[in-house]
């Protein structure tokens, strides 16, 4: 099947092109709606640049057909089987990918007020296609769609249950895609049915966040109403006090300064003034006190999530390290494991720095929680789920 899939940010829109499954071409469109917006096409060995003004997604799309007609990669877009959008937030609706109709729209439109960043743009994106090519069909990704197996016990939160009634106000997990992605590919890596399996996947990257998969279902993850909530992340705060917000607001803080604070100058940022790990742990191997300490916090929260899914599932089977950060630091990965000794965790050192992009086994055969790096590769898993629901058709 040939499979275009978007992913449309507030100024941004990343699509990748696959046929049978695999990966033909890549491209970048950033900076939209700004005075010069900046394009990049990965087609083959050859990368192309482009900068133009490009006023809205529209004229953006418009760039995308262009490039894929002059470089021959996709010259004839009927010729695609289906369109799969990465959308944000599903809310409770959706716990399957879905063929896009206007009551999926009207839908998605519903939920902006639990993503108002990220489902506007998706819409635009859906819109966009549709007006240029009405008649190809058009597939719905969610984010929370893997975490709608989560039982209530595990999304509810400690609060008047009107609440969540009236504002939808509950756990609903993102970063979905990844997880079910390398949980799978974890399975067939270790040669066992996911059925069969108790897994904790670690999506690691300026974003970042746990989920707790037994037996193939999500049980838990890290992420909460939105994508705040769990793991100290780059510029996120993750679990903080809900009391520290009234706190600041009474000394004098603007709710939208709040806001900023812990959605762009925590984390990682927050403690040491940088978010990239590779910084991070060059200054932590110099003594840097700042930079030891987020390292230090970044990876405690790990080891405390680990601990506390193995104990929601009654124990673990495999630990899977996935995106920027779980893929590439191997620092990362042998503090977190090294003090999980207790729970029968035992990296094999020279596996953990050895560790291919294919995805390897970097735990040791004594070791009772098998261990496993594996990268993520959401856009993948999005032409899996369309084909799947193509297939029903």
């Amino acid at each position: 099947m040939k499979i275009l899939v978007i992913n449309a940010g507030s100024s941004s829109l990343k699509c990748q092109y696959f046929v049978a499954q695999k990966s033909i071409a890549s491209l970048l469109i950033e900076r939209i709606g700004e005075k010069q917006s900046e394009a990049t096409l990965l087609y083959g060995q050859t990368e192309h640049k482009a900068a133009q003004h490009l006023a809205n997604h529209h004229e953006a799309f418009s760039l995308l057909v262009e490039l894929f007609r002059k470089e021959h990669i996709l010259e004839d877009f009927h010729t695609l089987n289906a369109v799969g959008h990465r959308v944000v937030h599903g809310g409770e609706h959706f716990s399957q990918p879905i063929k896009i109709t206007p009551d999926v729209i009207a839908t998605i439109e519903r939920v902006i007020p639990l993503a108002p960043l990220h489902n506007p743009s998706n819409l635009e994106a859906i819109r966009t296609f549709a007006a240029h090519y009405p008649s190809i069909p058009q597939i719905a990704v969610f984010d929370t769609a893997f975490h709608q197996s989560i039982p209530p016990h595990a999304y509810h939160y400690a609060i008047p249950l009107e609440l969540k009634e009236k504002y939808a106000i509950r756990r609903y997990g993102f970063h979905g895609t990844s997880h079910s992605y390398v949980a799978k590919e974890g399975a067939k890596l270790l040669g066992k049915p996911l059925e069969a399996l108790r897994l904790i996947t670690l999506h690691l990257g300026n974003g970042a966040s746990a989920a707790a998969i037994a037996y193939g279902k999500s049980v838990d993850t890290s992420m909460g109403m939105t994508p705040l909530e769990g793991l100290m992340m780059g510029t996120r705060s993750g679990d903080i006090d809900p009391a520290i917000i009234p706190y600041l607001v009474r000394n004098g803080f603007e709710v939208d300064t709040i806001d900023t604070i812990l959605n762009k100058k925590s984390g990682l940022k927050g403690i040491c003034g940088t978010n990239d790990m590779r910084d991070i742990i060059a200054r932590a191997d110099k003594k840097d006190e700042n930079a030891r300490l987020a390292l230090f916090m970044y990876t405690y929260r790990i080891k405390k999530y680990i601990g506390a899914y193995a104990a929601a599932m009654g124990g673990v089977d495999a630990v899977i390290f996935t995106g920027g950060i779980g893929e590439h630091a191997v620092r990362v990965r042998k503090m977190v494991c090294d003090a999980m000794a207790w729970m029968g965790m035992e990296m094999d050192s020279s596996a953990n720095e050895k560790a291919v992009k294919s995805g390897s086994i970097v735990s040791t055969p004594a070791s009772s929680v098998t261990l496993l790096v594996i990268p993520t590769n959401e856009e993948l898993e999005i032409v899996r789920q369309c084909e799947r629901v193509l297939d029903k058709e």
